[in-house]
């Protein structure tokens, strides 16, 4: 037992990752660490045990029949610490420090630099981080202080504001339709280049919901990344779908009408609730909530 008393969190933490992403290069990465540490942490935490958790294969790491019964113990620890570090943050009352705010790509590009240079104005003792990414980030491992998603979030002791709804449009180079024509119809989309996505498939559920027959195979540009495929949309590559408050007051573009109603994205402020209580968090998220909706053209 005196192993486990002393077990090292950092160590466990090292076991958790590699379990997670399968290599030593790849939990590195998740806890920027380098990858002999992680190495030597592993055959720490294996020695201290006096078990192996890891079978070493060329392609990398898998569980032993140990290990993998140790990922759910290692799991509850997870939990237990970011508990205990959410709430110690939470009892922080200095209306200064850092705040973390992650969003989505397209958010982080168009909106929040303005957003944020003035909350940086009004507060200048808060340190703001951002992390542009369509990727979830976990509030509960303290990933971010607070997100901005394009859906309600599920977890329990989140709280959530609906901000409101940002409206969807397609848009068209002033150059790409004098080369190949207005689209007057969602049949017409057939007839022309159009820019989607690449592994995603949210803009062809969409479409297919309005009865266009679409496909992976009829975008002529395909990327994941919104921010390259609005310039691609800016270029007079093809047809594109983006944010309205974007696109209409982008010069190079004409938003197309196809006589139906696009439709729009929910905006959501997150956080969780015991950061939530911490005044430079809730200063943000206030400041966040007051801008976002003239920022992003938000509709209630």
């Amino acid at each position: 037992m005196d192993a486990f008393h002393s077990l090292d969190w950092s160590l466990v933490q090292a076991f958790l990752s590699v379990a997670e992403t399968g290599s030593l290069s790849a939990a590195a990465r998740a806890l920027g660490r380098s990858q002999p540490t992680l190495g030597r942490q592993i055959r720490a935490i294996e020695d201290q045990l006096g078990v192996e958790l890891f079978h070493r294969q060329a392609r990398g790491l898998v569980l032993t029949d140990t290990g993998a019964a140790l990922i759910d113990p290692a799991r509850q620890m997870r939990a237990a610490a970011n508990a205990m570090a959410l709430a110690a943050a939470g009892r922080e009352q200095r209306l200064e420090g850092s705040v973390r705010i992650t969003a989505s790509v397209a958010v982080s590009v168009w909106h929040l630099p303005r957003v944020l240079a003035a909350i940086r104005r009004q507060e200048p003792r808060i340190a703001l981080e951002l992390v542009p990414s369509d990727r979830s980030s976990n509030l509960l491992y303290r990933e971010a202080d607070i997100a901005i998603r394009m859906y309600r979030p599920t977890q329990q002791d989140l709280i959530t504001r609906h901000l409101g709804d940002t409206a969807i449009g397609a848009f068209a180079a002033h150059s790409y339709i004098e080369r190949r024509g207005l689209p007057a119809t969602p049949a017409d989309l057939a007839r022309h280049d159009i820019i989607g996505q690449d592994r995603e498939t949210l803009l062809i559920e969409g479409m297919q919901s309005y009865g266009i027959p679409a496909s992976r195979e009829m975008f002529a540009f395909r990327c994941d990344d919104v921010a390259t495929g609005w310039e691609l949309v800016r270029a007079g590559a093809g047809i594109g779908f983006a944010q309205r408050s974007l696109g209409q007051r982008d010069p190079l573009v004409r938003e197309l009408d196809f006589g139906i109603a696009l439709p729009t994205l929910p905006v959501w402020l997150t956080a969780h609730e015991a950061m939530r209580r911490t005044p430079r968090v809730r200063r943000v998220w206030d400041l966040l909530a007051d801008a976002l909706v003239p920022a992003m053209d938000l509709t209630r």
